[in-house]
């Protein structure tokens, strides 16, 4: 791949990723059946305001020129919610388009990850 491709690569799956963490956040804040989401899984409801904020900061480290290390545990953190979701969701017994998402979401992340990796070894963002 050039640098070119890379970059855009970089841009796009990160905005994907960023972009859905925005909307599942403002989710978690406003829709009723999320909040029964969270229920049917195990959570208690605290869990849910704080793992919206993480996303949101999450999504905004992703997208902001800050040090690499800051948005490394960005990166780890995304992968371990997409993990777990997918754990959460196979151990609920809900159906499996419901654990497909987060493995989609985790494939796209895992992307932007690489990408960022690449570019920043060729040239910077």
């Amino acid at each position: 791949m050039n640098t070119k491709t890379i970059k855009i690569t970089y841009w796009i799956s990160t905005a994907i990723v960023s972009l859905m963490m925005i909307f599942s956040s403002y989710s978690y804040f406003t829709n009723p059946e999320v909040k029964q989401g969270f229920q049917h899984l195990g959570f208690p409801d605290y869990f849910r305001v704080e793992l919206a904020i993480a996303k949101i900061l999450g999504a905004i480290i992703l997208l902001a020129p800050i040090k690499e290390q800051v948005k490394e545990w960005a990166y780890a953190g995304f992968a371990i919610t997409f993990i777990s979701a997918f754990i959460a969701h196979s151990a609920s017994g809900d159906p499996i388009n419901n654990r497909i998402g987060p493995i989609v979401f985790l494939v796209v992340l895992a992307l932007s990850y690489f990408t960022y990796h690449k570019a920043k070894s060729v040239a910077t963002l």
